[in-house]
């Protein structure tokens, strides 16, 4: 999630002004309205004895419900806060390079020029000294090259304070601020998020579009929700949350802190009923953390993985989403000196289970540095147990450098698809000689099978393969010739799977297993 996706930089109101005596004529008018109705109500017999339709009515509590949230929300409201940043912006230079260069205007010294920016979120109050916790997108930078110089929080009674930045983790977007009252703040307490389950009826607030002190309520609609990050596992609800309401609490029945709201599906960018909140058994400890001044440390294996999808399931002879596939090791790290090997299956570590709901990042992130995990893992079909030692997640600049780069010319096809052997796979493919090696620019070892030609018809096309791709191995064995490659499609078929996983290198890349769908027969 980014930054822009709540803050937004302006919200207008359009304001429709009456004159005095109109106002005061559509009383009157009104009241004119009732009174005539009324003596119609008393002469008429034939209505005397009927009331209006919701004359009397009190609707029912949904079970589980209070009558009303009022009195909860009194007493919660004031510890809800808004945050707003002062932001300065570069303005680029549109001529630049161009002998109209020097025409663009420029702040007096010579400066570049910048301009104004500014940000708007929520958040609440956690202590009576003022410690605060919010998004780290709330007070982050909204765009490339701007700087934040100054975090305003205004609270319910419009008292404004200058916050000072405690502690930040872009991880899990969460931040720490802290504000110098002179007097006692209300704040509220974190409750206990493992404990929430869909259906529960929870209570937002939050300062959405700048509308602020705004309460919104609904359901959990989902727990342990993923959208693509790597320790996430959000509360979704239907509560509205909207552009504005990033770093507000998301409390349960009893008042208690359960989610920390942070995002929204939208293709609008308002609220369509789905709504994400960190939850507070993964926010209490980073706050905690950063509270105290400290950067949040996090366990690591040193491994890359991939999720266990339906096609690579297929390819392995696995049930899917039930573990997480190996494509790397990082030499020297936890995972290598246990004996984790690129093409195993990470199906639980300590014992806890890794699938969608729990990813093996998230696992192994919380787990104690330093500690010995059991791991269990599937390799060629068979069970095993290593223990591992866990290390501590380096930044994320040199988990970059280890990272395979993604090739943006990876889709292109740069053969002729009709020269392609008419296989289940739709490839063709010679043995690796040095004259190819070196054309390549392959490392002079490397063993396996070039591609001379793919059918974009086929699955491989569609997954990227291309002519001077070098498959290493299929079906987890070793691939030196054409006929080799056809013998482990056939023995693939044979087991009634519709998929074969190959590890295929790439010049300039980390070798990678991809799992390529057969033909249709």
């Amino acid at each position: 999630m980014t930054g822009s996706l709540f803050e937004s930089p302006a919200f207008h109101f359009l304001k429709i002004m009456r004159g005095p005596s109109r106002v005061r004529y559509a009383y009157a008018i009104t009241g004119a309205l009732l009174l005539g109705g009324t003596a119609i109500a008393i002469t008429s017999p034939n209505v005397g004895a009927q009331t209006a339709q919701n004359e009397g009515l009190q609707a029912a509590a949904p079970a589980g419900a209070p009558a009303s949230l009022a009195d909860m929300v009194e007493k919660l409201q004031p510890a809800v806060v808004n945050i707003s940043t002062k932001q300065r912006v570069a303005v680029q230079n549109p001529f630049a390079g161009t002998p109209f260069g020097d025409l663009f205007g420029q702040a007096p010294g010579g400066r570049p020029q910048t301009r104004q920016a500014q940000s708007l979120g929520s958040g609440f109050l956690i202590s009576a000294d003022g410690y605060i916790v919010t998004n780290n997108h709330v007070v982050s930078a909204g765009a490339e090259g701007a700087t934040v110089d100054s975090i305003t929080v205004t609270l319910t009674n419009k008292e404004e304070y200058t916050a000072k930045l405690v502690g930040r983790d872009p991880a899990t977007d969460l931040a720490v601020l802290k504000i110098d009252a002179k007097k006692p703040l209300p704040f509220v307490k974190f409750g206990d998020s493992t404990k929430a389950r869909v259906g529960d009826w929870v209570v937002a607030i939050g300062n959405p579009f700048a509308l602020s002190g705004t309460v919104t309520a609904g359901i959990i609609s989902a727990v342990h929700r993923s959208t693509g990050g790597g320790y996430e596992k959000f509360i979704q609800t239907d509560a509205s949350i909207n552009q504005g309401n990033s770093g507000g609490p998301m409390f349960d029945m009893r008042g208690n802190v359960i989610g920390i709201n942070s995002q929204i599906l939208s293709p609008s960018g308002g609220n369509v009923g789905i709504g994400f909140a960190i939850p507070s058994e993964q926010a209490a400890p980073i706050v905690a953390t950063l509270r105290q001044g400290q950067s949040v440390k996090r366990g690591y294996l040193g491994v890359q993985i991939s999720p266990l999808g339906e096609d690579l399931a297929d390819s392995l002879g696995l049930a899917k989403n039930r573990g997480e596939f190996v494509q790397g090791v990082e030499p020297g790290k936890g995972a290598d000196k246990a004996g984790i090997k690129a093409g195993d299956v990470i199906v639980s570590v300590n014992g806890q289970e890794v699938n969608p709901d729990q990813n093996l990042s998230s696992i192994v992130a919380s787990q104690p540095i330093g500690s010995k995990v059991p791991i269990v893992l599937m390799r060629n079909g068979q069970r095993q147990t290593v223990t591992a030692v866990v290390g501590e997640r380096p930044s994320e600049e040199e988990l970059s450098s280890f990272a395979p780069q993604q090739d943006e010319d990876f889709s292109q096809q740069d053969s002729n698809p009709g020269q392609a052997a008419q296989q289940s796979l739709g490839i063709s493919a010679i043995p690796l000689t040095p004259g190819i090696i070196r054309q390549l620019g392959v490392a002079a070892d490397t063993r396996g099978v070039v591609i001379t030609a793919v059918d974009g018809s086929t699955d491989a096309g569609a997954k990227g393969l291309r002519r001077g791709d070098v498959i290493i191995s299929a079906n987890n064995r070793p691939i030196t010739s054409q006929a080799e490659l056809d013998a482990q499609v056939k023995a693939v078929a044979a087991q009634n799977r519709n998929a074969i996983l190959l590890q295929v290198l790439r010049r300039g890349q980390q070798p990678i297993f991809l799992p390529v769908r057969l033909r249709d027969k």
